[in-house]
């Protein structure tokens, strides 16, 4: 593996050692210079390399030549950028821990970009919320917000982009966390100042657990439409990191579009979505990667509340789908106790073997399985703001699964 490794390395760092075309200027020349162009175009072969066969083995040469990379970056700003790329390989092959660890040398390096700490900021809340860590995640999202407000005069008109950033992922961790008074205070403080990332997406989410149906499918509409598909990692909200990159958010506004027109009865449109969705997801990530499973859950909640609303059946249906996806999220035996059953997508396996159990209690000779399947999911339901039965009734509360957290909000 070391002369893999070796010879892979020296191959990059050969193919990169011409000269360069210019690099697009997003930071001021006098205050912080621009990322290392080499490094950028580094990042972008080894995510190529990584994703070309979406493989343990093809995202180890991918991890290789980053590592190679921020071993030769000298200045914060390059090493940086390669940090949040080598974050986000991490948490694609779900080492979420190994993803974080690589974050926390972040504030090592002494980074003067604000673009850089508040999307570094982003990538390592959105892992920690992830592992259900909500409250490592808010004290990480206050710090972010109080360094921005100590050179608030300093940042000048770029304050308000930063701010609305940090603010909104603020909001998102409250909606997480269950506290909708809070997540409502957050969002109504830069509504008027969102971008076309995270955070107008994590408003929508907010919108849509509120029922502003109206506003958030035009905030979802927006987002994806026109989030940029460049691959220009000289910025790094293009790059984002670990579970909120630019990739992540286009996969769950598409998804949450889906779910949302499902909520409006609009059964047609939502199955058309969330196949789009599907689709994205597996060209991303491969056809065996839990995300799958998080949005076969989607879609068999949709058929499931489709059942409800038109007095139909199709258990068949919303029972292979709830298999495939408990396959995929590799949920636990239901013999494993809940508390030692693992973080990671925890409320997504409860909320399928919930509506599981449903299709399973209606059938006489599977009744008892599935109250069996229905007490471990009740268990498991972390969710602070609903109860599972809550969640599986959508007639007074609206649960949204965000796919880049893996949580249900």
């Amino acid at each position: 593996m070391y002369k893999l490794g070796a010879k892979l390395t020296t191959t990059a760092s050969r193919c990169f050692s011409r000269s360069p075309p210019p690099v697009r200027q997003l930071y001021s020349t006098t205050t912080t210079p621009p990322p290392n162009p080499v490094a950028l175009q580094m990042i972008d072969y080894a995510f190529s390399l990584a994703r070309s066969h979406k493989s343990d083995e093809s995202y180890g040469q991918g991890l290789l030549v980053l590592e190679q990379c921020e071993s030769n970056q000298h200045d914060s700003i390059s090493k940086g950028h390669v940090l949040l790329a080598i974050s986000t390989l991490l948490s694609e092959r779900g080492n979420i821990v190994e993803a974080i660890e690589k974050l926390n040398t972040f504030k090592d390096l002494e980074v003067a970009s604000y673009p850089l700490k508040v999307a570094a900021t982003e990538a390592l809340a959105g892992l920690h919320l992830e592992l259900g860590e909500d409250d490592t995640s808010s004290v990480i999202a206050d710090g972010c917000l109080n360094d921005l407000d100590a050179i608030k005069a300093e940042l000048g008109d770029g304050f308000g982009s930063f701010y609305t950033r940090a603010r909104a992922l603020k909001g998102l961790i409250e909606l997480a966390s269950g506290n909708a008074d809070s997540s409502r205070s957050c969002f109504k403080d830069v509504e008027g100042n969102l971008g076309i990332g995270n955070d107008a997406l994590s408003y929508a989410e907010f919108l849509h657990t509120t029922r502003d149906f109206s506003t958030a499918k035009q905030l979802y509409q927006k987002v994806i439409k026109e989030i940029p598909e460049s691959k220009d990692y000289n910025d790094p909200y293009n790059l984002a990191a670990g579970n909120m990159a630019r990739e992540d958010i286009l996969m769950a506004a598409t998804c949450a579009l889906g779910q949302l027109e499902s909520h409006m009865g609009n059964f047609g449109g939502a199955e058309e979505i969330l196949t789009r969705a599907l689709t994205m997801t597996e060209e991303r990530f491969g056809p065996h990667h839990p995300k799958i499973g998080i949005i076969l859950t989607c879609i068999a909640l949709m058929f499931r509340h489709k059942a409800t609303m038109e007095r139909s059946s199709s258990l068949m249906v919303q029972e292979g789908l709830y298999r495939r996806a408990l396959e995929l999220l590799k949920a636990p035996q239901l013999e494993t106790e809940v508390k030692n059953a693992r973080l990671c997508q925890k409320d997504i396996i409860a909320l399928a073997r919930g509506g599981y159990a449903e299709t399973l209690c209606v059938q006489q000779n599977r009744k008892a399985a599935g109250e069996q399947m229905k007490s471990w999911a009740e268990a498991a339901w972390n969710n602070k703001r609903l109860s599972l039965a809550e969640a599986l009734d959508i007639s007074s509360n609206i649960p949204i699964i965000d796919t880049r957290i893996s949580r249900a909000l």
